[in-house]
């Protein structure tokens, strides 16, 4: 029933979608359902142009006749949709989990608002053991991987079949879980300080408000 309930809360997501506007089009299964709708929108006559957070969202946008924008043309975005591996009650995320972290926070960190998409398993009190990816540069990834180790944390070389998995700006992904962690924003902050360190998957004040699919049908959860 997963996907069910992604395809409800991608869907749902489109109601604030209005003509003339630009969006962030984000990566992943549940966006998959907002972007399928959307391009049937376009073709039904909606009037919008997208940025990509990833090659597989520009790829699928462009099979579908979505009109595809840029940073140059269009620098403030009205609304990115994208999906989360995890959220908290406050808001707080996890992103990454498809290797498009930095892309994924440039557009929603250039949009008036960020609308999350997520079925009701991503729902979590906190983070404490949950996967965070980190996009690091490939020179001296092992420095890298011993000074996050240093700060708790439990890193894993992220794969891709027999090689290490390269994201869309040439980067690795190292998946880290900490056995607790009390401070969303620190953690952030600490991690980015390291040398090596592009990017983190944690977004703790990006998100606008969360649309959740579920078996109740749709929840929006709104920032307290």
């Amino acid at each position: 029933m997963s996907d069910a309930y992604k395809r409800v809360a991608g869907e749902r997501a489109l109601d604030y979608v209005k003509d003339g506007m630009v969006l962030g089009l984000g990566t992943g299964s549940t966006v998959y359902y907002t972007l399928q709708k959307l391009g049937r929108l376009v073709q039904e006559g909606l009037q919008i142009k997208g940025i990509p957070t990833s090659k597989a969202t520009e790829v699928m946008a462009k099979e579908l006749g979505i009109p595809l924008t840029n940073f140059r043309e269009h620098p403030v975005l009205d609304i990115t949709i994208d999906g989360a591996d995890a959220v908290t009650p406050k808001l707080e995320l996890v992103k990454g989990g498809g290797g498009a972290l930095l892309r994924e926070k440039l557009v929603a960190g250039a949009s008036k608002q960020m609308i999350v998409i997520v079925d009701e398993s991503k729902r979590v009190d906190s983070f404490d053991g949950v996967s965070i990816p980190v996009e690091v540069v490939p020179f001296a990834v092992e420095t890298t991987v011993e000074r996050i180790r240093a700060l708790g944390g439990r890193p894993t070389m992220r794969q891709d079949g027999d090689e290490l998995f390269v994201t869309d700006n040439a980067h690795y992904i190292v998946d880290v879980t900490f056995a607790s962690v009390p401070d969303v924003a620190a953690l952030h902050d600490r991690l980015k300080r390291l040398t090596g360190v592009v990017e983190t998957g944690l977004f703790p004040d990006l998100a606008s408000f969360v649309i959740v699919g579920s078996a109740r049908g749709v929840d929006v959860v709104e920032r307290s």
